[in-house]
């Protein structure tokens, strides 16, 4: 049984207090990580808490007060040290996007659960059903990037870090028995390679509206009036999208395209607070977009017949393997490695082994099942 915290966690907000941290941490084999950012309440989500766990003590670093990260940084490359995550895909991604931070030699204990068939793998299940304990979860929608962070927020932060070393230590264990700690490395690996999406403009196109794509030309003119218009003012008051107008009232005024503030006001989804606030930019947004061109729509190509077909085979073969083995399809083979092996179409045990670099395991278990699904279809129509 897991021992439940016996201090307060240690509050890093001075680059004295990180260079402390990261004093007397530097002989720890075993780093636990978690993050907490503001994607809810903010125009451009960034990292507003870092927890870091040792077996004894809990850390809970501020980056909106330090000007200087770097430390952690090099915590994060060393690969003598391992980090262990819960779900850690989301945490890289943000702190690759806000410090271009590199990582090496990881443990993600979700992706040990999925890897092992767990039927739930939260955290919060998994702490729960193993070790009795129960994480409060109103706190995983607040707002992090406020200060002072209440007490509450603090012990709720470090929870998510203290406990993942027991976690680790029986999945190892777990893992290594049932002879899939090979796989588990694997993914670790792949998790450390993750690369965040490029910037855009967070947002400000029609096309990124659900439901956008079946308007008129006329409407997706407007519709991407409004949009700009939004992004606007999302940025002046450093809200989401979502905060400032809804993607359905987009929708709603971009069918009726109102003239007047009274016809405006008539709209599904408009109130009075949104009236005030943006009905004279919402007309002449509006009005804005009956007189534009409408945008041109993104180009999409279309994988050719013989690669959707080999797509096709593979999925089959992946749903049908991971059903007996009663895993999740993308255990079985990642969605990334399946469609780009469909698109190399490889002719040889070698191509393929090239193509699989990064997944070897993955190559030693069902390289030749899946060399043979991808030319099933292609030998049998070479036979008439």
């Amino acid at each position: 049984m897991p021992t439940r915290p016996s201090a307060s966690p240690i509050w890093i907000a001075t680059q004295d207090d990180l260079l402390k941290m990261t004093d007397a941490i530097t002989a720890e084999p075993l780093l636990a990580i978690d993050t907490e950012s503001n994607s809810l309440y903010a125009y451009r989500e960034r990292v507003c808490l870092v927890q870091v766990s040792t077996p004894q003590t809990d850390y809970l670093v501020d980056p909106l007060a330090l000007t200087d990260l770097s430390a952690l940084g090099s915590l994060f490359a060393d690969s003598r040290r391992q980090k262990i995550f819960h779900a850690a895909e989301y945490d890289i991604l943000c702190l690759k996007r806000d410090y271009n931070f590199t990582f090496n030699n990881i443990f993600d204990t979700m992706i040990a659960a999925r890897i092992l068939s767990y039927p739930q793998v939260g955290l919060g299940n998994l702490l729960s059903a193993w070790f009795g304990i129960e994480l409060e979860k109103k706190y995983q929608r607040a707002d992090w990037g406020k200060r002072p962070l209440p007490q509450a927020m603090l012990d709720y932060a470090r929870m998510d870090t203290h406990y993942l070393f027991d976690l680790r230590t029986r999945f190892e264990r777990e893992l290594k028995e049932k002879r899939l700690w090979e796989l588990a490395l694997e993914d670790f690996s792949l998790v450390c390679q993750a690369v965040p999406a490029p910037a855009d403009n967070n947002g400000g196109t029609c096309w990124k509206v659900i439901g956008g794509k079946h308007l008129s030309a006329k409407e997706t003119a407007v519709l991407q009036a409004l949009c700009a218009y939004r992004d606007q003012q999302a940025q002046r008051m450093g809200l989401p999208h979502f905060k400032v107008l809804s993607n359905t009232l987009l929708l709603e005024l971009s069918h009726a395209m109102p003239r007047t503030l009274d016809e405006l006001k008539s709209v599904s989804g408009m109130n009075d607070v949104l009236l005030k606030r943006h009905g004279t930019g919402l007309l002449r947004a509006i009005e804005e977009g009956k007189r534009a061109k409408p945008p041109a729509r993104p180009p999409r190509q279309r994988p050719e017949k013989d690669v959707l077909n080999r797509l096709k085979r593979l999925h089959e073969w992946r749903k049908t393997l991971a059903g007996s083995l009663k895993t999740e399809s993308d255990v079985v083979l990642p969605r990334v490695f399946m469609e780009h092996i469909a698109s190399e179409n490889p002719q040889g045990l070698a191509d393929l082994k090239e193509l699989m670099a990064d997944i070897p395991w993955r190559y030693r278990q069902y390289g030749k099942a899946i060399l043979s699904v991808i030319h099933r279809q292609e030998e049998y129509e070479d036979s008439l």
